[in-house]
């Protein structure tokens, strides 16, 4: 598979920290009038991010203490529960959230945060049978899964 190139954007440069993984929540209201907004907000909304490298970059900006930095970012591998028929590395699927029991336990693994419902994503690892069993009976398997 070919490696993903990493995307230039620019966060808060508080948070600028190798490592630091977020979920990308969208552009606000207060971003509106400033010229460097379609940088700070290049990436999808709702996606999962790591900071892979940090640039000298600042820029001074009005929502952020310090103003910003310029990052390189990933997508970052997100744990999830799928069906054990889907769970085969290198495949594409659908992620769908089809069970709405909040109170399993295996529910923040069934909805991960980072995950996109309905986008598709590729089984980069299959790391094992779920912990718990499934409420609902379902055979589960925990993979790892990046945008496709």
């Amino acid at each position: 598979m070919v490696e993903p190139k990493p995307k230039v954007t620019l966060i808060g440069a508080e948070l600028a920290q190798q490592g630091l993984e977020f979920v990308y929540e969208g552009e606000i209201e207060e971003c509106a009038p400033c010229s460097l907004k379609k940088t700070c907000n290049n990436l999808k909304r709702g996606k999962k991010y790591r900071i892979v490298g940090i640039r000298p970059t600042r820029h001074p900006c009005q929502v952020h203490l310090n103003g910003t930095r310029a990052v390189e970012v990933l997508e970052s591998p997100i744990p999830a529960l799928i069906n054990a028929d889907m769970a085969i590395k290198n495949t594409r699927i659908q992620y769908e959230f089809s069970c709405t029991r909040t109170t399993c336990s295996n529910f923040a693994l069934c909805h991960p945060e980072g995950i996109v419902e309905g986008d598709r994503y590729v089984v980069i690892e299959v790391l094992g049978q779920a912990a718990e069993a499934c409420e609902k009976g379902r055979a589960l398997q925990m993979v790892e899964l990046r945008s496709a």
